[in-house]
């Protein structure tokens, strides 16, 4: 499946997918190989895995809070990056997904690395959504780094399954008018993602909508519905702590455009930014 973008509707409809990782971040019209478009890049691999968002992941300062450049990663980010195992796998699945939540399409990311039987592979990643598209010339702000979070958690899929989603927001550029069939196409919203990975304590939190646990978890999509235990007891999803149902934590939807407007942390308290996701 390919990704869309849906304009004029509440939301962007993609395909969530697999990824790999930087080492250049490309302004604007800069040529680089052939590529084909983002939206056949997204559309292709598996779906952003737990593991990935491991406490190791884009925690402890993984990424530094300078522009997303190969200078500006963290040694332990670069080599992570270089890394020709399973640990360079996962974290350049990680930033691939990284960068195709923060920058445009019009924007890019590119990095070289090395495997096991000295072939250099060049790797350059599409931005998609454009969550925070100035990263590439500056720190990201608290909302940048929020909204990308929140865009990683709900990539996240337990079994690497790709599912086709539509994610809305109050926030740009996730937030349109209503004014076609998404809505119609994707009526059952799952729940809602909000949390911090660029902290020294990450933390990323989902809430569930009950109305549509059994059509999430038929999707695989129980990052927002969770799974249940031996005992029947919500679980996590890697480091996404489940906190119950969106209700009680963001309120109710707004009507017009289907999305939670905020949610209330049981931690650090209320934040806006919020991405609530729907399945067909």
């Amino acid at each position: 499946m390919k990704t869309r973008a849906v304009l004029g509707c509440a939301g962007i409809l993609f395909v969530a997918t697999g990824c790999v990782a930087p080492e250049q971040a490309l302004e604007a019209g800069d040529e680089t190989e052939e590529l084909g478009s983002s939206a056949d890049e997204l559309a292709t691999g598996n779906a952003l895995s737990a593991n990935a968002l491991s406490a190791n992941a884009l925690s402890a300062n993984a990424l530094s809070a300078n522009a997303l450049s190969v200078n500006a990663l963290s040694p332990v980010a670069a080599s992570a990056l270089r890394d020709p195992g399973a640990r360079g796998d996962l974290f350049r699945s990680l930033v691939k997904y990284t960068v195709s939540c923060a920058l445009k399409e019009s924007q890019s990311f590119r990095f070289s690395w090395t495997d096991r039987a000295g072939a250099t592979h060049k790797e350059v990643y599409p931005g998609h959504l454009g969550l925070a598209p100035r990263w590439d010339r500056r720190p990201l702000d608290d909302e940048g780094k929020r909204m990308v979070s929140a865009c990683l958690a709900a990539h996240t899929n337990r079994y690497g399954v790709s599912v086709s989603i539509s994610m809305r927001s109050r926030q740009n550029p996730l937030h349109h008018e209503v004014g076609c069939g998404e809505l119609d196409e994707y009526p059952h919203v799952e729940g809602a993602f909000w949390g911090n990975l660029f902290t020294e304590t990450p933390y990323l939190r989902a809430c569930y909508n009950p109305a549509n646990v059994d059509v999430a978890r038929a999707a695989k999509r129980d990052c927002a519905a969770g799974q249940l235990d031996a005992d029947g007891d919500l679980e996590g999803c890697g480091m996404i702590e489940i906190v119950g149902r969106c209700k009680e934590y963001c309120g109710k939807l707004n009507r017009s455009g289907e999305y939670y407007k905020e949610c209330d942390d049981p931690e650090f308290g209320e934040t806006r930014y919020v991405i609530t996701t729907a399945l067909r």
